[in-house]
């Protein structure tokens, strides 16, 4: 059966993975032979620290990944080339050599990416050569999912109702790769080389492996076997941080490691056998799709609020700001949860959900900062970061986004210690000097007396801070602040 190319080239981006990837299916189905690339693009790369867990992550994912394109060829020579280079020019230069006559890619969400794919099928477009893309990192994208009036969600809960009714009780279907291995094409010559080290890039190793996080799908189905064991449970067990609750596939589906639909699959599968704990983590695969739409049809939200009254909020300036943004980066507020949580953050990349909003919340609405801040923040710590996420949960902590908190809503971060971490099991792990405090104590160390403190080793202002802000007064000085929004909610 004649194909519709005689060569093409996928490229993979945010989908690190052989099984159930949408391009490379559609071009092994599509072409006579198949170039596969992955580029190490320096106009994300070169922002970034020099040691970035995330880098790593990718360049062990890859290595794994081009074992598993010859694999799959059954063709020595085959695999992956791997770039270091402008991926706009890169690909263009790319096809063109391998005289492809397409292009095959996973759709991209966010406004740079998407900026940066237009500027290469413009090119393409010149050579004569077809950009080819689509759907692979969501269930259901863009305009899928719809209003009865053909609008955009701008709400969680009845998105959730028309997801779940659009895609029924049956799982997903995957996208097939290894019955069309065999037109896997073998690398040329020029390009036949490992994937490059992390010092020929510029960057140094990370505490990856200490952290215990694998890269690649052989790490993303550890962590999938380990999770089906504990998925029942996950209700109950999701919201304590010194619990093994969350899957902690989060850096996995960031990168694609892992199909999405794989694992809707397997909560839709235990769902219907009746598991509370799979139809939770089912709702929260939704909210993912939920954000990714969100970004998709309302760009707006990556620079400002999703509600344009929240941007005529007066935050914190100046250096006493600067100063309070200091210490919450530092895990120096005084407040145990949020520092432990910080500490967490900036030691392993990874943060609790439930912290995430704890953190969150006490950045916008305890030390008065735009939530833009702490976005930026978690943008260059978190391993598993993703625009649409990260931006759909600053803006729920700040009130100024979809489905958000009411503004009116402020954590009171000791009584969320005393709720999810009543032991002070999590906090004692990253403030060590805490460890001597009971578990009445360590909420709020600084209620303690003097002497009480000194018994235990705790020494406000030398080995641990006193807190920055006073809650009650915090609290009130929030209201204030959002009374500039308070006549259109």
């Amino acid at each position: 059966m004649d194909k519709e190319f005689d060569n093409g080239l996928v490229w993979f981006r945010r989908d690190l993975r052989v099984q159930d990837n949408a391009a490379l299916s559609a071009a092994l189905q599509s072409c006579t032979q198949v170039h596969c690339v992955f580029v190490l693009d320096r106009a994300i790369l070169d922002g970034l620290p020099r040691t970035d867990r995330r880098v790593e992550f990718i360049r062990e994912s890859l290595v794994e990944l081009d074992t598993s394109l010859r694999k799959l060829a059954g063709k020595p020579g085959a695999g992956l080339i791997v770039l270091h280079a402008w991926a706009q020019d890169a690909i263009p230069t790319l096809a063109t050599a391998l005289g492809v006559g397409a292009v095959f890619a996973a759709h991209d969400y966010e406004p740079q990416s998407i900026a940066r794919d237009q500027s290469v099928k413009a090119a393409l477009d010149e050579q004569h050569i077809e950009f080819v893309t689509v759907k692979d990192h969501v269930i259901f994208e863009r305009r899928e999912v719809l209003t009865q009036t053909g609008t955009p969600y701008g709400v969680f809960t009845p998105y959730k109702r028309a997801w779940l009714a659009r895609l029924g009780d049956v799982p997903p279907a995957q996208h097939a790769s290894e019955p069309h291995g065999h037109a896997l094409a073998e690398r040329p010559s020029r390009y036949a080389c490992n994937v490059p080290s992390l010092e020929s890039i510029g960057f140094e190793s990370t505490n990856l492996q200490a952290l215990g996080i694998t890269p690649g799908t052989s790490g993303a189905r550890t962590l999938v076997d380990d999770f089906w064991e504990r998925m029942d449970r996950y209700e109950e067990t999701r919201n304590f941080p010194s619990v093994k609750g969350p899957s902690y596939l989060s850096v996995h589906l960031r990168f694609g490691t892992v199909s999405i639909r794989q694992l809707v699959g397997l909560a839709l599968q235990r769902q219907l056998d009746g598991s509370a704990g799979a139809a939770v983590w089912l709702s929260e695969l939704i909210w993912r799709d939920f954000y990714f739409q969100v970004l998709a049809n309302f760009p707006h939200v990556a620079q400002s609020a999703f509600k344009p009254e929240y941007d005529a909020i007066q935050w914190e300036q100046g250096e006493h700001a600067q100063g309070l943004f200091a210490a919450w980066c530092q895990g120096a507020t005084g407040y145990p949860l949020v520092d432990a949580a910080m500490a967490q953050l900036n030691q392993t990349g990874y943060m609790h959900n439930r912290l995430r909003m704890v953190t969150g919340s006490f950045l916008v609405k305890h030390l008065g900062l735009d939530w833009r801040w702490g976005e930026g923040y978690f943008a260059e710590k978190l391993n598993d970061f993703d625009l649409s996420a990260n931006n759909g949960g600053w803006q729920w902590v700040s009130s100024s986004g979809c489905d958000a908190q009411p503004y009116f809503r402020i954590f009171n971060p000791i009584n969320q210690s005393e709720k999810f971490d009543a032991q002070g099991k999590f906090i004692k792990r990253y403030l060590p000097q805490l460890a001597g405090l009971n578990a009445k104590q360590i909420h709020a160390p600084w209620k303690l007396g003097a002497l009480e403190r000194m018994a235990v080793g705790v020494e406000l202002s030398k080995n641990y801070p006193t807190p920055i802000v006073d809650h009650a007064q915090a609290r009130a000085l929030t209201l204030q602040r959002y009374a500039v929004v308070r006549k259109t909610v």
